[in-house]
């Protein structure tokens, strides 16, 4: 097994030489248990808490197997075979192509969000996998995808999951410390899927939704996960998008990425460069987030 002085970050935390005995001792302790088991003593001896002071279970499972892989911990194999993900297969007729339809906005009548529950969950997947260019995978972490109405015909779909771990424009305009990142990350939340459905033509109907989603999504999320978020972010694939829907709607370009993708992969150009955008849901959102 490799030892290592350096402090390695995996999944958000910082595993330092303690961490890492301390983690090798519980993995000793309970030498028959499952790798979920070990990934709840684990958080349990760490801390590892979301928000709403649940276990944050599944960052503690990616963060033990980057762990085993880099040799720096051992595991038990697992018990279940590992199965690849496979594409979003499902196909069912809600999710095909609706006749075209255009209108002007101030015809659509009222507009609303309702959240996805989980009998419309994979019509959402079949919708993002079939009409979004980047496809359907699952969000990341604490999550709310909704379903956009006009009147009772859907006209979109939107998705928000996780805050990218470390975003250099997004945190000079924040100007928070590491450790204030680290501590308030949750607090930001990522519009990560945003699709008006491609037989939908109704000029200003994005900037209306992102609108309306900046005012739904605070006092759900606080429902759903027991704290309120004060920043919206979002990437725009910059050859691709100008993000002139998000300007409508009042969202701020702070800089572009520097395609290092979510985590903050050193591997330069491993992803497209992106324009990054920025919805404070307070006005203080930036004092809120340094505290």
């Amino acid at each position: 097994m490799e030892a290592t002085s350096t402090p390695k970050r995996y999944s958000g935390r910082i595993f330092d030489a303690a961490a890492l005995e301390q983690v090798r001792g519980i993995l000793r302790a309970h030498a028959g248990a499952s790798r979920q088991q070990l990934s709840y003593r684990v958080c349990e001896a760490l801390n590892w808490r979301k928000p709403d002071g649940g276990l944050k279970d599944m960052s503690c499972r990616v963060a033990l197997l980057r762990l085993y892989r880099d040799g720096l911990i051992e595991l038990p194999a697992p018990r279940r075979p590992y199965a690849p993900p496979r594409a979003y297969a499902r196909r069912t007729p809600p999710g095909e192509p609706g006749a075209e339809f255009a209108a002007p906005l101030s015809t659509l009548g009222p507009v609303r969000l309702e959240p996805v529950a989980r009998s419309g969950s994979g019509l959402w997947n079949e919708l993002i996998d079939r009409y979004h260019y980047l496809g359907y995978k699952p969000l990341p972490g604490a999550q709310l995808r909704y379903f956009a109405y006009a009147g009772e015909r859907l006209v979109a779909v939107l998705g928000f999951g996780a805050a990218a771990w470390q975003v250099a424009p997004r945190d000079t305009w924040i100007g928070w410390s590491h450790a204030q990142r680290q501590r308030n990350l949750a607090a930001v939340v990522n519009n990560a899927r945003f699709l008006i459905l491609p037989w939908i033509r109704v000029p200003h109907l994005a900037s209306k939704l992102l609108g309306l989603a900046a005012r739904t999504l605070p006092a759900q999320w606080q429902a759903r996960y027991g704290y309120r978020p004060w920043l919206l972010e979002t990437f725009v694939e910059a050859e691709r998008f100008s993000g002139i829907c998000y300007q409508a709607a009042n969202w701020v370009c702070v800089g572009e990425t520097q395609g290092r993708g979510k985590c903050g992969d050193h591997r330069l150009g491993q992803v497209p460069v992106k324009t990054v955008w920025l919805y404070p849901l307070a006005a203080d959102c930036r004092a809120r987030l340094c505290r």
